[in-house]
């Protein structure tokens, strides 16, 4: 008769794999909690990213120095809307009044054509209706709030107590796997801090360069359109595309020639990025090939909805390290370019 020990491991076991193959079906059922959690993850890292020159330079205690950062952002973000809150509120609704009708036309236009009647008979059934892409995109709901609320808060205590949470992750695996299981936790943490400042740097260059550009070129609204340029580079590859939409729609609603300028000056920006700036990022930075970040973010978007692309690639980065850390490297036994970043 087999010993109770025996039926206990048997169990354990079991358990274990019941668990492995129910965490993809949470995953896929609660994947909303996912990106509030890369999110709050997102925000404690910037919150700690300012707090660090304050604590070294300045001598502040963490609680002060995550406090003073804190206010330092809310002062950025006060400061940009006192100083610009009028200007770029009128002029993000100049760029949503030209390009919904400017859509609208381009809808008008492709329904004139026997080739443009098809695309749109092909788009949803043909009730698709370009100028209602971007006020679709634009709404936000209750829920929404809820989700950046909790995101907030989650954020500003992972900042507050990080060693906390990482410890609580750790003790999830058995005493002999802590060691290793606290090298892949630091190693993934350590991916993802690269690459928001990365991206960070990225974000404001071409948010700047966008800004001026447009301004010289004459596309009304310089500001906002310089911002949304911005803002798009924290998606790689996709966001660019997608933020240099409005803009030659603005530009096309002043002159053609406008627009093609405009288009001129965008491919010349993301030129600079791709052959100067994302090289010299990436020297000290986590580098991730082009595929894999494309390819990883519309996974992510197609398998659970647009609303993913925002934290698609902070995931693409988490999934790449782990694949790196626990597959390349403990099991091939190969040296990566990630772990030899991360030294």
């Amino acid at each position: 008769m087999p010993a109770p020990t025996s039926y206990l491991e048997f169990l354990k076991r079991t358990l274990i794999v019941v668990a492995v193959a129910v965490i993809p079906v949470l995953i896929w059922y609660l994947f909303g909690v996912v990106l509030i959690a890369f999110g709050a993850i997102i925000l404690a890292m910037l919150l700690r990213l300012v707090a660090q020159p304050l604590m070294r330079w300045l001598g502040l205690p963490e609680w002060a120095a995550l406090i003073v950062s804190g206010l330092i952002i809310l002062g950025i973000i006060a400061g940009t809307g006192y100083l610009f809150g009028s200007r770029i509120t009128s002029e993000f609704q100049d760029v949503m009044q030209r390009t919904s009708s400017e859509t609208a036309a381009l809808e008008k236009s492709m329904r004139g054509t026997a080739l443009g009647n098809y695309i749109l008979q092909h788009l949803t059934s043909g009730n698709f209706s370009l100028a209602d892409v971007l006020p679709g995109v634009i709404k936000v709901s209750t829920t929404f709030f809820e989700a950046v609320v909790i995101m907030l808060i989650s954020g500003a205590y992972l900042a507050a107590q990080p060693h906390l949470y990482r410890r609580g992750l750790i003790w999830l695996f058995p005493p002999s796997r802590h060691v290793r299981a606290a090298e892949i936790f630091d190693g993934i943490g350590e991916a993802l801090w690269l690459w928001l400042i990365g991206q960070l740097v990225e974000m404001i260059l071409i948010g700047a360069l966008t800004t001026f550009s447009v301004w010289i070129i004459g596309v009304p609204s310089p500001l906002a359109i310089g911002l949304i340029a911005g803002i798009g580079e924290f998606i790689p590859y996709l966001g660019p595309i997608l933020a240099a939409v409005p803009a030659v729609l603005v530009a096309i609603t002043k002159s053609p020639e406008t627009a093609l300028w405009t288009i001129l000056a965008y491919l010349v920006i993301h030129q600079i990025e791709g052959q100067i700036v994302a090289p010299l990022i990436q020297r000290h930075m986590v580098a991730i090939p082009p595929a894999v970040m494309l390819l990883g973010i519309v996974a992510i978007t197609y398998l659970f909805g647009a609303i993913a692309i925002v934290f698609a690639a902070p995931i693409v980065v988490t999934l790449f390290a782990a694949v790196n850390l626990l597959y390349v490297r403990d099991t091939l036994g190969e040296k990566t370019t990630l772990t030899r970043k991360l030294g």
